[in-house]
């Protein structure tokens, strides 16, 4: 295998006997050691089962998973020293404070015993609740508890780190934590899969996978994922957003558009862009309008996103 750390053959999941709802049909994946590898995609597209078959919770319909070299479907119990798995919804032991809960965790991942002490602090500092060890789960704030899961997972060094979701359902500040945390785990040579509905996060991967009605769509580098659009983005901002709307929407050569916030992101072909903003500018004007942007911007990870699905969909309408 090489540097892989995680490998998979024709990998898929039916969860009717009738094979007729694939929910993962031939995922291929190959990430490398020290990577820190996103899956993306809509609700229903596969990730977290993706993700409960890559740890070992959950056993495919058919193909191959191999962790660090070893076939995790006939080898589990090798395998599983290697992997942390954090789900979407990690049960703390709400009763259990903070050390307590560490303590248990290192326990049932085999940490040995003369190390568990020294481990279940180092851990501690790391996420930043040393002040809070004896604080129980039930009543730490919902960042607490992101934080506290991932120290879970992490108590007997994996060597895999596989998130599913890790920063939905906290506040902005915690989330972005929560990401220079993992940042500092893959820093480490801790290889990290993470599916993310934030397509911010997905900036951040090393790779991106992107998957859709249970295969993967397209996957690549972020950055070369964006290169590979095939057409330019032209953000505009004006008042009123009624006017700007309708200015957008009389255009013509315009591959697609889309409000986001109080701006409108228009997907325009390469060799119209500037006759587009000539364009736009002038039927803004028309309309009395007040523009506050209005010009070419760098594509971002949203925007793969929205072209491939909705790629995709067309294809399959």
């Amino acid at each position: 295998m090489g540097d892989l750390i995680l490998n998979t053959q024709d990998l898929s999941k039916c969860y009717t006997s009738q094979l007729s709802n694939f929910a993962i049909n031939g995922l291929n994946l190959s990430i490398g050691a020290g990577s820190l590898y996103g899956l993306i995609g809509p609700d229903g597209a596969g990730k977290s089962t993706t993700l409960r078959i890559l740890s070992t919770v959950l056993k495919p319909t058919s193909g191959k998973v191999y962790v660090n070299g070893y076939d995790s479907l006939n080898n589990p119990e090798k395998v599983r020293p290697y992997i942390g798995y954090m789900p979407q919804l990690f049960s703390l032991y709400q009763d259990l404070s903070v050390q307590e809960n560490l303590d248990f965790f290192a326990r049932i991942y085999g940490v040995p015993r003369a190390e568990r002490k020294t481990r279940t602090w180092e851990m501690m500092a790391f996420i930043h609740l040393e002040k809070y060890h004896d604080r129980r789960a039930r009543n730490l704030s919902g960042g607490m508890k992101k934080k506290l899961a991932l120290a879970c997972s992490l108590i007997h060094n994996p060597r895999l780190l596989i998130l599913d979701e890790p920063s939905t359902g906290v506040d902005p500040v915690s989330r972005r934590e929560l990401w220079l945390m993992l940042a500092e785990v893959v820093n480490k040579g801790v290889t990290a899969i993470v599916s993310t509905p934030y397509m911010d996060e997905a900036e951040r991967c090393s790779e991106v996978a992107i998957l859709f009605e249970g295969k993967i769509i397209v996957q690549g580098k972020p950055a070369a994922l964006k290169k590979s659009l095939p057409y330019e983005i032209v953000e505009v901002k004006a008042k009123p957003r009624k006017a700007m709307r309708s200015s957008v929407a009389k255009q013509k050569d315009i591959v697609d558009w889309r409000p986001v916030g109080d701006r409108i992101r228009i997907e325009v072909a390469k060799e119209k862009t500037s006759e587009l903003v000539s364009s736009l500018k002038d039927e803004l004007s028309r309309n009395n309008s007040e523009i506050r942007i209005l010009r070419k911007t760098r594509p971002l990870m949203e925007d793969v996103f929205t072209h491939n699905v909705n790629l995709r969909r067309r294809e399959n309408a």
